[in-house]
């Protein structure tokens, strides 16, 4: 935080983690449990390494566990309108009209069978399959900053279809089975709903397209979604024409068609990447949504690695015009949110939640998004240096 002095960020610290705390308050009925709340999210902050019921207790000055496990368990207080709180206050800092809502999962490493929606199945966090929980993440990005701003448990169909284990989990009547891609447009709908501002929706190829597609083109919002190898793209109404699957086309593009860019700065530079992008078909928005007017472009993007030559494949929507340069941009956003998942596990106890219910998990979550919004927007100005007192000059905007 280079930009503003030691005693300006730690009052910086101070004033933010005041007004956190504040505004925590509402959602709790008596005031002993915000304070015990309140404590929760200093200990997420705190500096030791394990965020357990007893580090939190010990750094609180309380004699057990028991308050902090409350605040996940016992207490009564509502997860989701906390995740509606995180959302209103990482857009006060964030908020950009060029913003991107990346979609995400991440992995919990779990032992035994007892924490909810618990099964052996793939995580990228191990790598491999494990007995882990999943939950999927959106994460707002903009020129500002990123944060998270939505969160939800998977829960597979071994859970969903087993009565008793729900109830042992204090799963809520009305949550049945959801595949990653119904949970995405879950927190896609979510976040129009709220009139988030955002221009482009990244995601992997776990979450597909289809059904997301089609309804992020009626909400008049571009997309950088991944796709499978073996995808069908076909183009109409252009010169060059093409079919097939994506990694036949990516084999049939001649050496002209690749162009090394960045998608972006990484922890060791720009992170490059051969690119080639085909516009397949130019359709008016009108038929989508009747509110909407113009020309958006249909895509595929395809991107090699350098190192390997291996390749990933990413549909995409636009309005007409838009550059290459930016949808590689909108798919390089997604680092931020694997940066997130990093920065959460490592410094906020993300992983580190020791409930095993429904609510406990959405809790804990919550609980560290909020952490991690407060450090953002700590950040941000922190390193927003004031202008100097010479000629008045625009405000900064974000370059689209």
């Amino acid at each position: 935080m280079a930009g503003a002095s030691v005693e300006a960020t730690l009052e910086l610290w101070a004033s933010s983690l005041r007004d956190v705390k504040a505004r925590l308050r509402p959602l709790f009925g008596q005031e002993r449990v915000a304070e015990s709340a309140g404590k929760f999210l200093d200990g997420l902050l705190g500096n030791e390494p394990r965020k357990t019921g007893w580090m939190r207790a010990e750094a609180a000055g309380d004699s057990g566990p028991w308050r902090q496990q409350a605040i996940l368990g016992r207490g009564r207080w509502d997860a989701d309108a906390l995740r509606d709180l995180i959302r209103e206050y990482v857009l006060e800092t964030l908020a950009e009209q060029t913003g991107v809502l990346v979609i995400d999962e991440t992995g919990f490493l779990k032992q035994g069978k007892a924490s909810c929606g618990v099964a052996r199945q793939y995580t990228g966090s191990a790598g491999k399959i494990t007995n882990c929980q999943i939950g999927v993440f959106a994460c707002y990005v903009s020129c500002h900053g990123h944060a998270f701003i939505d969160r939800e448990l998977y829960l597979p169909k071994e859970w969903t279809d087993d009565a008793a284990r729900l109830k042992a989990a204090h799963v809520p009547d009305e949550v049945g089975f959801a595949t990653k891609p119904q949970i995405a447009r879950r927190m896609i709908a979510r976040a129009l709903a709220a009139e988030v501002p955002f221009a482009f929706v990244a995601a992997d190829s776990v979450y597909g397209t289809g059904d997301i597609e089609i309804m992020l083109r009626k909400a008049g919002k571009g997309y950088v979604l991944g796709v499978a190898a073996n995808h069908v793209f076909r183009s109409w109404g252009k010169k060059q024409l093409i079919g097939g699957a994506a990694a036949k086309i990516a084999q049939s593009l001649p050496s002209s068609a690749w162009r090394r860019l960045s998608s972006g700065e990484g922890t060791k530079g720009p992170r490059l990447h051969d690119w080639a992008y085909l516009e397949l078909a130019d359709l008016d928005a009108a038929q989508y949504n009747s509110a909407l007017t113009g020309e958006w472009t249909r895509g595929l993007l395809i991107r090699r690695n350098i190192a390997d030559g291996a390749l990933a494949f990413f549909s995409t929507w636009c309005p007409k015009g838009t550059p290459a340069k930016k949808l590689i941009a909108v798919e390089g956003h997604r680092w931020a949110i694997e940066d997130s998942f990093e920065t959460a596990k490592n410094e906020l106890g993300l992983d580190h939640n020791e409930t095993r219910s429904w609510q406990g998990w959405h809790r804990h979550v919550s609980l560290v998004m909020l952490a991690f919004a407060m450090m953002t927007r700590i950040r941000h100005h922190a390193n927003t240096a004031p202008l100097k007192k010479t000629l008045p000059r625009l405000p900064k905007r974000c370059r689209s």
